[in-house]
């Protein structure tokens, strides 16, 4: 994602993270949920790379819920747009290849303050009640356009959406469908 902020911030467009919730469970993941999780996570491993702790990623009890993670993006996206990305890479390390569980608020707060973002701003707003309801907006937002895949990128340009991709893509596909876009929408 980095190289794609990149390329849109050459032509003036920024590239905005909105959350959408991959999961919401609120009971822990049992041995089946656990092995269909396993499975799509070595898909995703042998599709892109991206390294997984598949021994200590899903530790019995885990509830897999996204929400939290979702909210630390959403709040640390109100304090200082620029540190989003980082945190969510960080996120996302510290989950898929560390198993560390980042629906706890102190790891989150910590995983903040090590992407730059001050620890006390970023605790209040994480358990704020408008980070709550903007990333459940944020939720809706993507549940209403149907978005039902991730990562998915859209384009605006005049308040119209373009979809981009919808799931993982490499970034030399990418590139040039968001080259494309920008050439003709970004000084619409």
């Amino acid at each position: 994602m980095q190289a794609l902020a990149e390329q849109a911030a050459a032509q003036g467009v920024r590239l905005e993270l909105v959350v959408g919730g991959l999961r919401r469970e609120r009971a822990a993941m049992d041995q089946a949920g656990r092995e269909r999780t396993l499975s799509y996570w070595q898909a995703v491993h042998a599709a892109t790379g991206q390294p997984f702790n598949l021994a200590a990623g899903l530790p019995q009890g885990l509830v897999y819920d996204t929400e939290p993670a979702c909210r630390a993006l959403v709040a640390a996206r109100s304090l200082d747009q620029a540190r989003v990305w980082s945190l969510a890479t960080s996120i996302q390390r510290t989950f898929y290849e560390q198993g560390r569980d980042v629906t706890q608020p102190a790891l989150l707060v910590e995983l903040a303050e090590a992407a730059g973002i001050p620890r006390g701003s970023f605790a209040e707003r994480y358990d704020s009640q408008e980070a709550r309801a903007a990333t459940q907006a944020d939720f809706a937002w993507v549940e209403n356009l149907g978005i039902a895949g991730f990562p998915t990128l859209l384009a605006e340009c005049e308040g119209q959406l373009a979809l981009l991709t919808n799931g993982y893509q490499p970034v030399q596909a990418l590139a040039p469908l968001l080259g494309r876009w920008l050439e003709r929408n970004a000084h619409a």
